[in-house]
């Protein structure tokens, strides 16, 4: 296990890191080794998985620190657009792919290449300056970087996976101390990130990111069409694998991306012989059949059986049990929750924004470590680096949707006794009523862990499909998660290995499935977040709370939003609590609480 030495002197040196012109872009400050502040552009700009230039991320990461863009000693950038260039090339020449089909990635580079411009233009620091501090750091390296580097273990196996980054979609390799090295790569155009892109789109989920969505779906069928999946996509050892591409357009044809400014999307990977040999694609309106189920079922089981190939292989290579995970891929927590059966590894660590977001953290730490040299004395135990709202803030927001919040049959009140605020949350969380939770700094990555959530009695069987359908607007065969004491974790599941992070998926015990219900999945797993009280206190004290009113130390949790990013504000906080059916809204001291006829109605 991983004993920071003790912390040098603080010399002030800041390193920015950023993730741009890629879904998810994001900024994070560092200073010293330490995290001050880490961000994605969607929870300001307001749109999913935002690409483009992290603009807002970068100004609130240097106000949160408290500096100016002049006092900035290195921007990490997390892509190199020239690594890989002899395979790019040779792969270009080999396959004649036309300018056209070449332009978007052009594009995407030339975009990397002028973000000292838009740095100079947006904080009137010259060109000149900027241009000599940034350091660009190839895509799976930053991957790489974003979970040892912060982990807890001394030394570790690594492995990336995700779509592609700077022409590569899998990299494996060993880290000790400060540094790090590569002991494999799988390159273009074979991806097991795009492979499970590919029959997400076929099964109708088209916008980007909605990976998730069908390993959810999963869970509803039975995988039989493995063994025709596996003539799409095979391991062939040595930490590698590869694509069938008669079933893929990427490579031949070109696949539209748009990665510069606004939501991104990306055009259909799967090819005419694919429709030949899986079927009619499903249209998004259209219902889901068992044969859906099944397709998205094998997809899981498939993937899961190529994670677990390259990590045993990775394993061997090493022959260490520690492991750090980073990448799109490895957000996937029914593989993650699987890893402990099928492979050697003992420990694992994820850090909560694991996939690319999280490359602007893992630039930042290759500049300090890899690159300058510095030791590591950091670890990330905590998700928590986003913006905070005091009191004083949250009231005067309020104060200005007063005449709405009244209009709507709600009344305020400002509770200042921390165990009171609990106590009475969990009481409202008992009787069955929807709650949203706004407190302290907004969470790093994708899970609302706590600060930002919508939270509700887990015992409940009906409320799953009350969220889905009365808050969220969402498919009915979302799942939801469960927030649990720490020290409770054996006593309901079946594995007791930390997660704070909410990126692992455990069976329940059985005897426990029909005391949580509501976040026990049909195969009778969940997707655990593990809560202490050093962590995050105030979340701990109200799941507390709530086990002392019920006897059940857990709470369903999920992100505090409405088909939209996770709330930032105050006052996106008070949009989603007006415009949805929640019953109770706490921000910090404040609750505000419909009443019963507004309820009833509503």
């Amino acid at each position: 296990m991983f004993k920071p030495p003790p912390r040098r002197a603080s010399v002030n040196m800041n390193i920015l890191g950023i993730s741009a012109y890629h879904g998810d872009c994001s900024s994070t400050l560092i200073r010293d080794g330490v995290v001050l502040a880490a961000v994605e552009e969607e929870r300001f700009t307001r749109i999913k998985h935002w690409a483009g230039f992290p603009e807002k991320a970068i100004r609130y990461c240097l106000a949160e620190g408290g500096v100016s863009l002049k006092q900035i000693d290195k921007i990490a950038i997390g892509r190199n657009t020239f690594a890989n260039m002899k395979e790019r090339l040779g792969f270009v020449f080999r396959n004649r792919q036309s300018m056209k089909k070449l332009s978007g990635r052009y594009r995407n580079r030339r975009s990397i290449g002028g973000i000292a411009d838009r740095l100079s233009a947006a904080f009137d620091v010259p060109v000149k300056i900027i241009k000599g501090r940034i350091v660009n750091v190839e895509h799976h390296l930053a991957h790489m970087a974003s979970s040892y580097m912060v982990s807890p273990f001394d030394d570790a196996a690594i492995l990336t996976l995700d779509g592609f980054g700077d022409f590569v979609s899998a990299m494996q390799g060993y880290g000790r101390k400060n540094k790090m090295e590569v002991l494999g790569k799988v390159l273009y155009p074979h991806s097991i990130g795009l492979f499970y892109t590919m029959i997400t789109q076929f099964l109708g989920f088209t916008k980007y990111g909605d990976e998730f969505k069908v390993m959810g779906l999963a869970a509803l069928g039975e995988p039989t069409l493995k063994k025709d999946l596996k003539r799409v996509i095979r391991y062939i050892g040595n930490g590698r694998y590869v694509l069938n591409l008669k079933y893929f357009r990427h490579h031949s044809e070109g696949v539209d991306m748009t990665w510069d400014g606004g939501e991104p999307a990306m055009g259909t990977v799967y090819s005419h012989k694919f429709i030949e040999d899986f079927g009619k694609p499903r249209r998004y309106e259209e219902n889901i059949d068992a044969y859906h189920m099944d397709l998205a079922a094998s997809l899981q089981a498939v993937t899961e059986e190529i994670i677990f190939d390259l990590l045993n292989d990775l394993h061997e290579k090493t022959r260490n049990n520690r492991l750090c995970l980073s990448g799109g891929v490895t957000m996937n927590s029914v593989a993650n929750g699987k890893i402990f059966d099928h492979t050697p590894f003992k420990e694992i660590f994820i850090q909560s924004a694991a996939g690319d977001a999280g490359t602007s953290l893992g630039a930042a730490y290759y500049v300090y470590n890899q690159i300058l040299g510095e030791p590591r004395d950091f670890v990330m135990n905590t998700s928590y680096w986003g913006p905070s709202f005091g009191n004083e803030e949250i009231g005067k927001t309020l104060q200005k949707y007063d005449r709405e919040i009244k209009e709507r049959g709600c009344e305020i009140r400002r509770i200042d006794d921390a165990s009171v605020l609990c106590r009475e949350t969990a009481q409202h969380v008992a009787a069955g009523e929807v709650v949203g939770w706004f407190q302290g700094r907004m969470e790093w990555g994708p899970r609302a862990l706590g600060n930002r959530s919508i939270i509700v009695d887990p015992r409940r069987p009906d409320m799953q499909d009350i969220l889905n359908s009365r808050i969220k607007r969402r498919e009915s065969f979302r799942p939801f998660a469960p927030s649990i004491l720490l020290e409770y974790t054996r006593e309901y599941f079946e594995k007791d290995y930390p997660d704070p992070f909410m990126i692992k998926v455990y069976p329940i015990r059985n005897e426990k499935r029909s005391v949580i219900p509501a976040v026990t999945h049909v195969d009778g797993t969940g997707r655990l977040q593990t809560v202490s009280r050093e962590e995050n206190p105030l979340y701990y004290a109200l799941i507390k709370a709530f086990q002392e009113i019920t006897g059940v130390p857990v709470l369903l949790n999920t992100s505090f939003n409405e088909n939209e990013p996770i709330v930032c504000t105050p006052s996106e906080a008070i949009d989603c609590f007006l415009r949805t059916k929640m019953d109770v809204l706490v921000m910090g001291a404040y609750v505000i609480c419909r009443k019963e006829n507004e309820k009833e109605s509503g």
